[in-house]
């Protein structure tokens, strides 16, 4: 007998969240009950420790709807999303925490904020539940990520979404890339869209995160940047950079050559060495754009266009 593809998948990633599983299961099902025939529900168990993957085993039995993926060891939330990304088989695609602190109730209002046309629908913790440092450090980062991606969203950390396939299929999950999906949809021409929802305190364990993220969320959005901006004319970014650090090597070593013309002597100052180091740094950085064009043009002649439609 051939499988009815499902409508909808929720995709939820978790880690060491055994003692929520069950009344998360049981919101999930309440909220789904329109679509209870044409949907499905994706745990990814991300090498959880706690017993997880036994409890889901136990609720698979009860509920055929749910599909259980279990990773060998903790890869990280975007791995898991990408591994639930690969199994879900729904036109839609709803992906939220599994800590209990996202409301599945909410889930129709995202089926609902999809057909006004977007691609992705991304949701607001406007009112969070959780300590002020993490409020400000999580404000901080919207607001630079905003401000350096163009996608004008309040919350790019909030789990809950919904997606249409084919945005989807348009996305390469690595590290922690899932922070920055939006900005990733909205490069690749899809319209993004955002609506606040509710943030509950959390009722079982700990969060999984901590200040480590910091330095990891720099880094992953200059990775977004330059997937965003450079990928097909990295020339642009390094050829830039080469310029300006060639020219401001040059402005020193002319001051410092008119100095020697008045009988300064140059050979023991540190400003001429630095002058010079900046001179070659812009000529290597001028020269790696170019390298970078040639291996971008020699492997793949550019990134698939973002086609929408095509009429014949």
């Amino acid at each position: 007998m051939t499988a009815v593809r499902a409508d909808i998948s929720v995709v939820i990633p978790l880690y060491n969240e055994a003692e929520s599983l069950h009344e998360l299961h049981a919101a999930l099902a309440a909220a789904l009950l329109p679509y209870a025939d044409r949907c499905e529900m994706i745990f990814v168990d991300d090498g959880s420790t706690d017993g997880s993957f036994d409890v889901l085993k136990s609720l698979r039995e009860g509920d055929k709807r749910l599909k259980v993926v279990r990773l060998r060891s903790n890869q990280g939330k975007a791995v898991a999303l990408a591994a639930g990304f690969r199994e879900a088989q729904g036109e839609i695609i709803v992906t939220l925490d599994a800590d209990l602190q996202d409301d599945p109730k909410e889930i129709p209002r995202f089926l609902q904020k999809l057909e006004e046309g977007y691609g992705l629908v991304s949701g607001w913790k406007a009112t969070r539940r959780d300590p002020w440092s993490r409020r400000f450090l999580s404000t901080l980062f919207n607001c630079v990520t905003s401000r350096l991606t163009g996608v004008q969203l309040h919350d790019f950390n909030c789990g809950f979404k919904a997606y249409r396939r084919s945005v989807i299929q348009e996305l390469k999950l690595y590290g922690e890339l899932h922070r920055f999906i939006p900005a990733l949809a909205s490069w690749r021409g899809f319209r993004i869209g955002e609506m606040e929802v509710a943030h509950r305190s959390r009722k079982y364990g700990r969060s999984k995160y901590g200040s480590e993220r910091i330095p990891k969320g720099f880094f992953d959005l200059l990775t977004v940047l330059m997937l965003t901006r450079y990928t097909t004319r990295p020339l642009h970014l390094f050829g830039v950079l080469g310029v300006f650090t060639g020219i401001a090597g040059l402005a020193i070593i002319a001051y410092l050559s008119v100095g020697w013309l008045f009988g300064q002597w140059i050979g023991p100052r540190p400003l001429f060495i630095l002058g010079t180091l900046m001179v070659i740094a812009g000529i290597q950085l001028v020269s790696f754009g170019l390298l970078a064009e040639m291996i971008v043009y020699g492997s793949n002649r550019g990134i698939d266009p973002p086609v929408d439609l095509i009429l014949k």
